[in-house]
């Protein structure tokens, strides 16, 4: 099976659409584990944070291995690793510790799909003739796409579909082995004579030099953990807080939030793409600007238990979460050395995930200290504007021009 022409970057998208699907429909699931599983909100809330623990070490270690030994033998796992996954979610309704290890397999397989299969769409699109900007536009969409349609459908299917612990978790199944199916076609992009003049060990290649960088730190760590930290205040914070207001339809409710921020942040990146030049911190702070306005409005809905307000709360923070993702992935590409772009990419989404600690960290200083939710979402929003400064006021030096940064220069 061979699928070497211009759309051979689609095959690789589709799984790393299945692999977002497979660590988002769990979200809007949350409101139903916490009423019908007899699961304390901190320890669901602890749930949604616990996949990080497969993307992280997915991430550091998946994306360094395939700039060392290619791209296919590090991704063609991912769609599995998320079958199996969401297969231990649809037997764990009622076990933590189910719950807990799918999660884990979840992460493990959007970790690998986020360093390696965007760096693999990447190198696929600059190999077809897309333009510049093609390679982040194209894997930034495919995540979101996958994280706000797996969110909808598992919200609808849990609310009114038969088998609500299980279906959406099987629908997953079968996407999931399409994608690998198609993932077979897609050819390495990392030649062979690379691999094989690559001096050092791996364990050299996990210290990847550029996320040293002075710029990365500055420039991109700032607003990082706010691509995943509006998307939690956006689907996992306003649907908890607004249970009561939708009883009989919560599920959908938290399927809903996740739709309209996804779906507002899919659209905005064709925006950041536009708006985005080297050298220049405008899409970064119009991306803190959109997050901090999103956590203003999602702290009003928690004082007035709005739903108006909640839903156009989780569209502003979307916003803030698609700007905030392609204008991190474009600048990681300007900064990245000539081996190590999947290695830096993977730093960055490493950090992008500690946003998502935030639900479980409001919900356990809620319980055991009684700050209250809008305290703790307007002081999200002063921490937002802190980090948009940071970004504003340093500077973006010129990019080291070396061989691979002229064959894949961002706009440069």
């Amino acid at each position: 099976m061979s699928n070497s022409g211009k759309s051979a970057w689609a095959g690789v998208s589709l799984a790393v659409f299945a692999a977002a699907w497979g660590g988002n429909e769990f979200t809007p699931l949350l409101v139903m584990y916490r009423g019908h599983s007899h699961i304390s909100g901190v320890v669901v809330d602890a749930l949604l944070f616990t996949y990080v623990l497969g993307i992280v070490p997915a991430l550091l270690i998946g994306g360094p291995m395939s700039d060392r030994y290619g791209r296919r033998p590090l991704m063609l796992p991912s769609p599995l690793i998320a079958a199996l996954g969401s297969a231990l979610l649809a037997a764990g309704a009622h076990s933590v510790a189910l719950l807990a290890v799918g999660r884990v397999f979840s992460g493990i397989a959007l970790g690998l799909a986020m360093a390696v299969g965007g760096s693999w769409i990447k190198e696929l699109s600059d190999r077809a003739g897309a333009s510049a900007t093609a390679g982040a536009r194209r894997a930034a969409l495919s995540l979101t796409a996958g994280f706000g349609l797996g969110a909808a459908v598992a919200a609808l299917l849990a609310q009114w579909a038969p088998w609500p612990n299980q279906l959406a978790y099987l629908i997953n199944i079968a996407l999931a082995l399409v994608a690998f199916t198609l993932l077979l076609g897609a050819p390495e992009t990392r030649p062979t004579y690379r691999l094989e003049d690559r001096g050092g060990s791996l364990l050299d290649d996990l210290k990847i030099p550029s996320a040293g960088r002075r710029r990365f730190w500055l420039t991109v760590a700032p607003t990082a953990p706010w691509v995943f930290g509006t998307c939690a205040v956006a689907y996992a914070v306003i649907p908890a807080l607004l249970t009561e207001r939708t009883s009989g339809w919560e599920i959908v409710f938290a399927g809903l939030c996740c739709l309209i921020g996804l779906t507002a942040g899919f659209f905005v990146q064709t925006l950041g793409r536009r708006i985005d030049r080297p050298g220049s911190p405008l899409s970064s702070v119009v991306a803190m600007i959109l997050a901090g306005t999103g956590m203003v409005l999602a702290a009003v809905s928690a004082a007035t238990t709005s739903i108006a307000v909640g839903l156009v709360a989780a569209g502003v923070l979307g916003c803030g979460y698609g700007m905030t993702l392609i204008s991190g992935l474009l600048e990681v590409q300007r900064i990245a050395g000539p081996n190590d772009l999947a290695g830096l990419t993977a730093v960055f989404y490493s950090l992008t995930y500690l946003g998502f600690a935030s639900p479980a960290i409001m919900a356990w200083l809620n319980e055991h200290t009684g700050v209250g939710y809008p305290a703790m979402l307007t002081f999200g929003a002063v921490m937002c504007l802190v980090c948009l400064v940071v970004v504003a006021v340093s500077k973006r030096g010129p990019v080291p021009v070396t061989r691979r940064h002229r064959e894949q220069a961002v706009d440069i």
